[in-house]
């Protein structure tokens, strides 16, 4: 490949939940050193960096999402020299690390919330937001909090509100003080000096809420009182940009350090507003991730996704999270994963970085949770409309020993019933798995030119249910074409007869060297035909 390779746009991206990964201590909860000993195997699969959902020490309110310390890793996951000793490792085996930097908030039990509820005179108080009560004691504003309740929680010591987006448990920072400023900014700096190359930035968008509090407009419709209030005035605001420009220039400082930001309740629109030069390299958008199995809502994703965007920002796409129902439940078909090796190849063949999350790769299910077993506090809230976030953090299966290779004793969460079959040994033993497809994408694009920088066209006039789009590189060519439905499909390609040098099928071998102006796919196929222009 003519271009230098650059990791978080020409590679892939996995994500791991630090206490799901694996357990090297025997205390059921997952931990650096464990994560020391997977790089090999995603080194082996393929990946060019890892994204660890928060390790820094926290009281696990929400799980880590509530920070006490933002320059210390968790006792329960290690020390620092455990992290430097995981950077040094994934160096090794050429992997990057990205942090995950949670700024909106902090945990209620950080030094710095503790100061600013002592006194109203106290230097802290203005490093969070608060507010004096309304008429005849009420909160200062109609802010519902996303988990539950009024946004505004009543300090009797101090006599004021302070606010929360999260759980009370979670004071939302006062990004307008210089001095929070500096501080939280300081902390990019402190990680990228121990080898840290990227960041995800939590909920970053909702780091400046409205100078005035004005209220949000109601809208009628909504599960959760803050699905019921359209989010005007406690998101999405100007001042944002300034910062992000400043976090820009702290990561040019290091060499292709890099940030992307996880944008809350946002249109593609404005999602794409803050990517580009000066600005974060990347967004997400998940309404690519909120589609049913259909070719044509992803089609749309998509298409509207890379028009927003325009040529120069570059598009990144996920189709499972820590905080979302696992795409093996959601598109797979019992214990099938045949469509899941269609998802996987729109995932690794779109222009754009693909991010993975843990298991992903091996079709994990979420597992099946009574009340009583719930870690979620926002599961036991809303049990059973919503029932939590548990379900797609559940520890990885490994192989079929007792604890699925993830622990030697009882794991935080239960492991899902199908470890026994469904793991990473047996998947690997087997050439025709869901893991061993994902290998082969995974090599097959970064061998491909046109599959990693390649321009995306769609192709028109197939037959419905069917996606198809060409990538192209210079002289590197890749037609993919992906099956959506359960039923075979004609598809003519309206090119002249080319030579395809190299096929990958999700469900057999097709040969090499082929002429074809026309293709037959077989029910739930994915093909990827690549070419010389």
């Amino acid at each position: 490949m003519a271009e230098k390779f650059l990791w978080w746009r020409d590679g892939a991206i996995y994500q791991i939940y630090p206490r799901s990964f694996r357990d090297s201590t025997g205390d059921g909860i997952g931990d650096l050193q464990g994560i020391i000993q997977g790089l090999d195997y995603l080194a082996d699969l393929g990946v060019d960096a890892i994204w660890l959902s928060p390790v820094y020490p926290s009281p696990d309110v929400d799980f880590g999402y509530d920070v006490s310390d933002y320059r210390d890793i968790d006792p329960k996951f290690g020390t620092l020299a455990d992290f430097k000793r995981l950077v040094r490792a994934a160096e090794k085996r050429d992997i990057r690390v990205i942090m995950d930097l949670v700024l909106n908030h902090s945990s209620d039990l950080h030094e710095w919330f503790i100061q600013s509820c002592s006194s109203r005179e106290n230097p802290y108080r203005d490093w969070y937001i608060w507010r004096n009560a309304g008429a005849r004691g009420a909160p200062p504003n109609n802010w519902h909090s996303v988990f539950g309740g009024r946004a505004w929680q009543w300090d009797r010591d101090t006599g004021q509100y302070y606010y929360h987006m999260f759980y009370k448990e979670q004071p939302d920072f006062n990004w307008r003080n210089p001095a929070v400023r500096r501080e939280l900014l300081d902390v990019f700096q402190f990680w990228l000096d121990l080898g840290v190359k990227g960041f995800r930035l939590d909920v970053f968008n909702a780091y400046f809420k409205d100078d005035q509090f004005r209220d949000n407009p109601v809208k009628p419709f909504g599960v959760r009182p803050f699905e019921r209030q359209e989010h005007l005035y406690d998101a999405d605001r100007p001042e944002l940009f300034s910062v992000l420009e400043e976090i820009r220039a702290i990561l040019d400082e290091y060499w292709d350090a890099y940030a992307i930001g996880e944008t809350f309740l946002c249109s593609p629109q404005k999602a794409a507003s803050y990517s580009g030069d000066r600005l974060l390299h990347q967004t997400f958008n998940f309404k690519f991730l909120e589609c049913g199995w259909n070719a044509g809502q992803f089609w749309e994703a998509v298409e509207e996704w890379q028009q927003v965007l325009g040529p120069q920002k570059w598009p990144s796409y996920v189709l499972n999270n820590h905080d979302v129902r696992r795409a093996g439940s959601r598109y797979g078909i019992g214990e099938d994963d045949a469509r899941l090796k269609v998802a996987a190849a729109m995932l690794l063949t779109l222009r754009g970085t693909p991010f993975l999350y843990y298991g992903e790769e091996i079709g994990m299910r979420e597992i099946r949770l009574s009340r009583s077993q719930l870690k979620d506090p926002i599961g036991r809230r809303y049990w059973p409309l919503f029932k939590g976030r548990d379900g797609c953090r559940a520890p990885m299966q490994w192989d079929a020993s007792p604890g699925a290779g993830f622990s030697g004793g009882q794991p935080w969460l239960p492991l899902h019933p199908d470890f026994q079959s469904r793991n990473v040994q047996s998947q690997g033993e087997d050439s025709r798995s869901l893991l061993n497809f994902y290998r082969q994408l995974l090599a097959l694009r970064r061998e491909t030119p046109a599959l990693v920088r390649g321009e995306l066209r769609f192709l028109s006039d197939l037959p419905g249910g069917v996606l198809g789009y060409t990538r192209e590189h210079g002289s590197s060519r890749a037609v993919v074409l992906l099956n959506f439905r359960r039923t075979a499909a004609r598809c003519v390609l309206y090119v002249e007869r080319q030579l395809y040098l190299k096929t990958l099928s999700s469900l057999d071998g097709r040969a090499q060297n082929q002429l074809l102006a026309t293709v037959h796919l077989k029910g739930d196929e994915a093909l990827v035909l690549i070419s010389a222009v």
